[in-house]
């Protein structure tokens, strides 16, 4: 490409983005321009009661950043599910000496297998498959794994699984564990074919054990056990 090429392509991006954003009103640029604006990722995602034996899980660990950001918060126990195998290996050796902080090579779902993964950064997806490279990865059930790990309670879930979501959450609530679960962070992905009415199911199937703490349509969302 161009220089001219990338010139007009990068105009023609924010002409896009401005159209959608001020003359269609796009429900999903305004909540990341709110977002944003109320510091989500440095006040809401880390605001729990948390402490030091508190149990966190971060599905989809990609390199480690939140893992770190609620662990220096709480010193909370973390387990960090990741199954990139060089983001793996990041989260492993940046918390190569933190006993509290324990990683897997896996992602969870509601069932186990291995599956073909398109790998970019953290738009890495089980469900995409036509960016990145294609790598070999594994999930696991969500039940298996919290029957093996032994954990009796999750103090705070966060899911950032790019589509994968609309896997493990049913499975999680269809099982009865999502009654050991007090907090649930997740952010759901609208890139996925159903995903507005898949999340209005799950989301109504999340009030009759959770209550909405609050909402920032496909960005982020946080639930509380009633």
């Amino acid at each position: 490409m161009t220089m001219l090429q990338k010139i007009v392509a990068n105009v023609a991006s924010k002409l896009d983005y401005y159209y959608k954003f001020y003359v269609l009103r796009d429900s999903f640029l305004w909540n990341v321009k709110k977002w944003f604006a109320d510091r989500g990722d440095e006040t809401l995602r880390l605001d729990y009661p948390l402490d030091q034996n508190s149990i966190v899980f971060d599905v989809g660990g990609y390199r480690g950043d939140y893992a770190e950001a609620i662990h220096n918060k709480y010193g909370c126990n973390v387990y960090i599910f990741e199954p990139v195998q060089m983001f793996y290996d990041e989260c492993v050796k940046r918390f190569s000496n933190n006993t509290s902080i324990k990683i897997y090579n896996y992602g969870l779902s509601s069932t186990s297998s291995w599956f073909e993964m398109s790998v970019n950064n953290d738009k890495s997806s089980f469900k995409i498959n036509d960016i990145g490279s294609i790598q070999q990865a594994q999930l696991r059930s969500f039940t298996e794994v919290v029957a093996e790990i032994g954990v009796e309670r999750i103090d705070l879930i966060k899911i950032n699984i790019e589509g994968g979501e609309f896997d493990l959450l049913p499975a999680m609530i269809d099982s009865g564990l999502i009654n050991r679960i007090k907090f649930i962070q997740v952010q759901f992905h609208n890139f996925v074919a159903g995903a507005f009415e898949s999340r209005l199911k799950i989301r109504n199937s999340l009030e009759k054990t959770h209550t909405e703490m609050w909402n920032y349509e496909f960005v982020w969302e946080s639930w509380e056990l009633h």
